[in-house]
């Protein structure tokens, strides 16, 4: 039996992630009433059901019940009934435009502003975000990769450290990206641009690849970078940590930095590590 309690703050995919389930053959139940968790849970677990994967929405709409999931939970563990928490998680500056794009009102409603009942939602939540086995920060994801990243866990059943490793390349002419963590100048490699033929190809281009990787320096710069990367890494996840976003920067954004981003992409890919990871790159049509 798998049992797996879906929630996260309003906006984050709560509904999407239940369809990704519902996909992989998951018996889905949403929003039910806090005070049926535990009666529904004693069916499922009785010999008698039919239905070995579960998984169960929970939000913030149950407001007034939801202090009282904390006790549910506890009989859980108490009757020996498993269960996993997944919590989705999202930063407030995409959570308000995604809130503004769909023109709907967040649930908490009549806190002065979206941001208000954002945070208010934070607090009635923390104590599920606390408990969660799984927390999966939708702030940057695809649809695509939220179900790449939620099958992993509960489909093919792979290890997962609650962090999420993006790889951005960008242009320096067009500023830094203001989510990054850690930020690398590739602006020392050879530069593509300067030759005729490369100049308007990209760097996703096998030409340019092998332009800016024949150099000494960029295998050099590349291993070295990949080993920091993979020190870091752990050390961010026990410090529970659970977005990393690595800039990689050349002038315009077009050549040298995606070539460097999607070389450590692979590089992490091929490592097997127990993080999601993705890749993206800002400015390569600018």
């Amino acid at each position: 039996m798998r049992f797996v309690i879906v929630t996260g703050v309003s906006g984050a995919g709560k509904i999407t992630a239940m369809k990704i389930f519902e996909d992989n053959g998951f018996y889905c139940v949403d929003n039910l009433p806090i005070d049926l968790i535990e009666n529904f849970a004693d069916l499922i677990f009785t010999q008698a059901s039919e239905k070995n994967k579960v998984a169960m929405g929970v939000d913030i709409r149950t407001d007034e019940n939801l202090d009282r999931i904390e006790q549910v939970l506890e009989n859980l563990e108490k009757k020996d009934q498993d269960y996993e928490i997944l919590f989705l998680d999202c930063n407030n500056e995409t959570l308000i435009k995604r809130f503004k794009e769909t023109r709907r009102n967040h649930p908490m409603g009549d806190r002065g502003s979206v941001e208000n009942e954002i945070e208010e939602e934070r607090k009635k939540l923390k104590f599920l975000r606390e408990k969660a086995d799984y927390i999966i920060d939708t702030s940057n994801l695809l649809v695509k990769e939220l179900r790449s990243e939620i099958e992993k866990i509960f489909v093919l059943n792979k290890a997962y450290s609650n962090l999420f490793v993006t790889i951005e390349s960008f242009g320096f002419k067009y500023g830094v990206p203001a989510d990054c963590d850690l930020v690398f100048d590739v602006r020392f490699l050879p530069n593509p641009y300067y030759v005729p033929e490369l100049k308007k190809l990209r760097g996703t281009d096998k030409e340019v690849k092998d332009y800016v990787m024949n150099s000494p320096v960029s295998d050099v710069f590349l291993d070295k970078l990949f080993d920091m990367i993979e020190f870091l890494i752990p050390n961010y996840v026990e410090e529970g940590k659970n977005q990393l976003v690595i800039g990689i920067g050349c002038t315009g954004g077009h050549h040298r930095s995606v070539t460097v981003a999607g070389e450590l992409y692979d590089k992490l890919q091929e490592s097997e590590g127990d993080f999601g990871i993705r890749i993206e790159h800002r400015d390569i049509d600018r």
